[in-house]
Formats: C-alpha cells, structure tokens, sequence
C-alpha cells in the first residue's frame, strides 16, 4: 500500500479556486481502481494551506491513474509543496 500525504501553499485568495478545481480529480481517483483514499482539503488554521492524503494499492494503480487521461486543469500556481509518498508494509487496527 501507498500513502500520499503533505501539503500545497498558494496564496490565500486562490484556494477556494484551487480546491474547486480539484474536485473533479478527487470524485475520478475515488472511482479508480486501486484507490482507497483521495482527499485534497483546506486546512482549518493556514488559508494558504491544502492538505493532500492519498491511499493507494499499489504503485500500479496510482501510476494508471496519474498516466490517465484527468480532466484539463487550470490550477493557481503553487507557493510551496512538501508531498511524500510512504511505502506501507503493515497494517493494523487502531
């Protein structure tokens, strides 16, 4: 299993649009086989912050996903990201 997760900056005023825009990828990765999980949202104390979390089988279905053809995008541009993809051996409940 595959975790994404980090954060994306842009400026204050563009995040509604960004995440506005996003929505269409986040309703096509939860129907894509192989994602467990697909989420990008604002977070609730930075207004230049987006949060991303991914859950994915395997690199597989992420890469047939991201080598899909997704909807044309016109994002704002983006200050700052720190993503990282975690490689997950086990899992267990909480």
């Amino acid at each position: 299993m595959l975790i994404i997760a980090g954060t994306l900056h842009v400026d204050p005023t563009d995040r509604d649009r960004y995440l506005s825009e996003v929505a269409e990828v986040t309703r096509l990765a939860r129907a894509a086989p192989g994602c467990l999980d697909f989420n990008q949202s604002a977070d609730q104390l930075d207004p230049t912050r987006i949060n991303v979390y991914e859950r994915w089988e395997s690199d597989d279905h992420l890469n047939r996903f991201r080598d899909g053809d997704g909807p044309a995008l016109e994002l704002p541009p983006l200050r700052d990201a720190s993503v990282r993809t975690y490689r997950v051996a086990g899992v267990e409940e909480a």
